[in-house]
């Protein structure tokens, strides 16, 4: 198994990081006896790293991992986020003082622990002044209920704001950043990812199937399935009996096709699968130091698991880079 430091800090982490996002009690995607499953047998084959947030399936996700690695807390880093709505009043979200301290807490006791590993800012707040959310989350290492901190969405300007701001009050900076990013996303390598790798910061990256759809399942030409993610609200802009998904119609696009189709031939010559190869892609970036998978079922555990230890020869990254490169990007910054 290996374990690699997160940015510039001494914890190690699994390069696999298991996404709580689904998992609940009541009527959640993945619902508890099943996530249960699926985080012991990560923890079994020797991945350490859980991600979850206060916002998952309304704060049942940090309860169940919470429930999960009781007797095993000690071997387990846990990642939570806050910044998302927890009630309906002014000071109920945000990354002031006032709100991080009460979720910061909220997430605790869901989370049954006396600390987070790692504590994320989940998305910028315009209305906060940086140096007021670095020096609140100083003082949650400070006072050890947080052992690192980090951000999730973060432009690289915001990020160079943020490590500067702690660096002026002489405090805890940011170890991670958590972007999306993927074979058919891979927008932040202009500009995020750069920033964060200079700034200390390891990227653990979220969606790196692209919302499930370099897994296969979808096909060119043809509505999406309705049971699946891009199905469940896809239609046509006209009309029709399911109504129009923008996120969709920008996925199911003939240039993520012909992406596919490349990595499906990878996958053939390597007698591997196209999700392994995508997430081997990821894990073989700059700066990447996590790759975030989301299972529902364990048997989606099972075909994920298989990527973290395919290695791809330099021929066929180079065969996905040029296949993935988005189209306004000069070919000598791939």
């Amino acid at each position: 198994m290996e374990y690699v430091t997160l940015g510039r800090s001494g914890m190690k982490v699994s390069r696999a990081c298991l996404g709580a996002m689904n998992f609940g009690t009541d009527g959640a995607p993945c619902e508890e006896a099943e996530a249960r499953k699926i985080i012991d047998a990560f923890l079994d084959a020797g991945h350490n790293f859980i991600d979850t947030a206060n916002v998952y399936t309304g704060g049942q996700s940090e309860e169940v991992v919470g429930r999960a690695v009781k007797g095993k807390r000690e071997s387990v880093v846990i990642a939570t986020k806050g910044r998302g709505p927890q009630g309906p009043g002014p000071n109920d979200s945000g990354l002031s003082r006032r709100h991080l301290t009460q979720a910061l807490e909220a997430s605790l006791r869901r989370l049954d622990t006396d600390y987070v590993d790692l504590y994320q800012c989940h998305q910028p707040d315009p209305d906060t002044p940086i140096e007021e959310t670095m020096a609140t989350l100083d003082g949650f290492v400070r006072q050890g209920k947080v052992r690192y901190i980090g951000c999730s969405n973060f432009t690289g300007s915001q990020i160079v704001e943020a490590q500067w701001a702690a660096e002026r009050i002489g405090g805890s900076p940011f170890v991670s950043l958590q972007p999306r990013y993927s074979l058919i996303a891979r927008d932040i390598e202009t500009d995020t990812l750069p920033a964060a790798t200079r700034h200390g910061l390891g990227a653990i990256v979220y969606s790196p199937l692209g919302g499930g759809f370099l897994s296969g399942k979808y096909q060119r030409g043809q509505d999406p399935a309705s049971d699946t993610r891009l199905g469940r609200s896809f239609g046509s802009p006209g009309g029709g009996e399911r109504p129009f998904n923008p996120w969709a119609a920008m996925t199911l696009t003939e240039r993520n096709f012909d992406i596919l189709d490349e990595v499906a031939k990878v996958a053939a010559d390597l007698g591997s699968t196209t999700t392994a190869v995508s997430l081997a892609w990821l894990l073989g970036r700059r700066g990447v130091t996590s790759v975030i998978i989301g299972p529902r079922t364990l048997g989606q555990l099972e075909e994920n698991l298989p990527g973290f230890d395919l290695e791809l020869a330099p021929d066929v990254v180079h065969r996905l880079n040029e296949v993935s490169r988005p189209p306004d990007r000069p070919r000598w910054r791939r």
